[in-house]
């Protein structure tokens, strides 16, 4: 998988990594993918709904340790 921009959103509580994740899809192109890196426990429901009331597409999903990791691709 290609990734087109990386956005650290590590520390930040909500609502703040979905701000931060739709200015940084807004610079994106159709099918550029960006990954979203939070700690926030409420990204995953939040990012996840947000993606799909977009257009937008959760391609891929994982954590490691106490980040959360996401790979949305923009639609």
């Amino acid at each position: 998988m290609k990734i087109d921009q990386v956005l650290d959103a590590k520390g930040l509580a909500c609502p703040m990594p979905i701000v931060k994740t739709k200015k940084a899809m807004d610079t994106l192109t159709t099918g550029q993918v960006l990954e979203v890196q939070t700690t926030d426990k409420g990204a995953k429901s939040d990012l996840t709904a947000w993606e799909k009331s977009t257009g937008h597409e959760l391609i891929d999903f994982k954590e490691e340790g106490s980040i959360f990791i996401f790979y949305i691709q923009k639609g």
